[in-house]
């Protein structure tokens, strides 16, 4: 499994500097916006980068599944998935606010194996192996252990992602914690691998968000439940609370209604 997991690593920042030049070439270009479905912003470039990642799996990987942000999932009963988010943070990338990047992850067995956060903004990257280790720019990185809810640093995307019947419980540990960032995007959930903060709490995400983030977090010693403290697996959507040790993670899901 270590080799393994080193090669798709491998792979994976190959395809983040992919990624990182297309994203910084379309920056200085007229920029094309069109709203999906559920009134979320997606871009000419976030289509483009996703397309390009996946003929670039499909070359290499041509067994392997492939679950995407833009353009759906293929063979999720694969050993091994790619899960892709081309551009998170599509409304920062918009604005030119610097906490977008790009998410690419592989599960293996449905689970998130090894994971990079790019941030072209930012010329900065984070990598992971689940349990493993994780690294920032190639330097190794832990979460921050020891901390208690009150003294928690907690990141939150945006709370209009938040569904209302999530509201109430979110409030909960809002009103818990020192202070709360909102508007991160994954760079929140970079920070929190670096230990420069506590907990990441969202709603209202999908596998493509997190599964990166997770690899990443995990491998930093960390820990990423859904709300009710179940692993998220390939087919999960819905609530998710980081954390950079277990006894906070626990006091967390208490806040949380567990």
């Amino acid at each position: 499994m270590t080799d393994i997991a080193d090669t798709l690593l491998a792979f994976s920042e190959k395809l983040a500097d992919i990624s990182r030049a297309m994203i910084l070439q379309a920056a200085r270009e007229a920029m094309r916006i069109d709203l999906k479905q559920d009134d979320s912003f997606v871009t000419a470039t976030d289509r483009a980068v996703e397309t390009r990642l996946r003929e670039e799996i499909g070359a290499a990987f041509p067994d392997h599944g492939i679950l995407g942000e833009e353009h759906g999932s293929e063979r999720l009963d694969a050993e091994f998935v790619w899960v892709l988010d081309p551009i998170d943070g599509t409304a920062a990338w918009i604005a030119g606010i610097p906490v977008y990047g790009t998410l690419i992850a592989v599960a293996r067995a449905g689970r998130p194996l090894t994971g990079v956060i790019d941030l072209p903004a930012t010329a900065e990257r984070l990598t992971g192996i689940s349990g493993r280790g994780a690294w920032h720019d190639g330097k190794p990185i832990r979460c921050r252990a020891g901390t208690t809810l009150a003294d928690a640093y907690m990141t939150s995307s945006n709370p209009r992602f938040i569904p209302e019947a999530d509201r109430a419980p979110f409030a909960r540990l809002d009103g818990a914690v020192r202070f709360t960032q909102y508007g991160g995007s994954c760079y929140g959930y970079a920070c929190l691998a670096r230990g420069r903060t506590d907990l990441a709490v969202d709603a209202g995400f999908d596998a493509y968000d997190l599964f990166a983030p997770t690899a990443i977090i995990e491998g930093a010693g960390g820990i990423v439940t859904d709300w009710q403290g179940d692993p998220l697996d390939i087919h999960w959507r819905g609530c998710v609370v980081a954390a950079g040790d277990r006894p906070l993670h626990e006091h967390a899901l208490t806040r949380l209604g567990r």
